[in-house]
């Protein structure tokens, strides 16, 4: 993830998948965001009581399933009784999405979609959760690209002591330090842990515009969340960040092909 070069529009990530029409971290969900041209995918992951890996944003399954329950006190059997769809009205049910099956989702395109994978801190697994996103991509040959421009997957955490260990054993790999304080992420933290790009919210952006140059400045990208109104689309466009996640990727889409 190199800064972006002069007229060219941001990147396209869907956030959660195409998370606005269909429930967020469901399969559908992402295959419909690849149908509307998203450049990217994002996920959380979190560690089930069996050590899986799964797309929960939540500690719990309260919000987006129809169980309830602590993701990291449940086994993968306990959370795929669960319909992960119905919540937000969607028209089939789904179970609940491990990593995997979105990787493989990934690599069967035809064009290169980059995958943004999420770890959630804290949990009670600490450290274990980037052990174990390593370990899978690696079983997928994704642990060691060329180059960190050329990797399939970025991995992204709010928690600098995250970043720093995928950086520390799998140099690289992108990373992206997320953070929704322009101080923090214009600060000495991004260095310190080795981000190849900062992440900040689009809030964040709207009250320190120049931090995008800041970080070009220093060799990286510009990862902004959630971009989702015309308005904000418009404003990353025009301070030049690299990467916008969006609940709405088709129409984020649109609104960049227009200008």
């Amino acid at each position: 993830m190199t800064p972006r070069w002069e007229g060219r529009d941001p990147h396209v990530v869907a956030h959660r998948g195409a998370s606005a029409a269909l429930a967020e971290h469901t399969l559908a969900a992402y295959e419909l965001a690849i149908a509307e041209g998203a450049d990217g995918l994002e996920c959380d992951v979190r560690l089930t009581r069996d050590e899986h890996l799964v797309c929960v944003h939540d500690r719990s399954i309260d919000r987006t399933s129809s169980g309830s329950g602590i993701v990291s006190e449940m086994s993968l059997a306990e959370l795929a009784e669960h319909d992960f769809a119905s919540w937000h009205g969607d028209p089939a049910p789904a179970s609940v999405l491990e990593l995997d099956t979105l990787l493989e989702l990934v690599l069967d395109q035809e064009r290169p979609i980059k995958l943004f994978i999420e770890t959630k801190h804290p949990v009670r697994f600490g450290a274990q959760v980037e052990s174990q996103v390593l370990a899978t991509l690696s079983r997928y040959g994704l642990g060691t690209p060329a180059s960190a421009s050329h990797s399939r997957v970025v991995v992204i955490s709010f928690s600098a002591s995250a970043v720093w260990r995928v950086r520390r054993a799998a140099p690289m790999l992108p990373t992206v330090l997320l953070g929704d304080a322009a101080r923090y992420l214009g600060g000495g933290a991004a260095t310190t842990v080795g981000a190849t790009a900062i992440g900040p919210s689009i809030e964040a952006l709207r009250a320190n515009p120049g931090m995008v140059d800041r970080a070009a400045a220093s060799g990286r990208s510009t990862y902004c969340w959630t971009v989702d109104e015309p308005a904000d689309v418009a404003l990353c466009r025009d301070l030049g960040v690299g990467w916008v996640a969006t609940n709405y990727p088709g129409r984020t889409k649109q609104l960049l092909a227009r200008g």
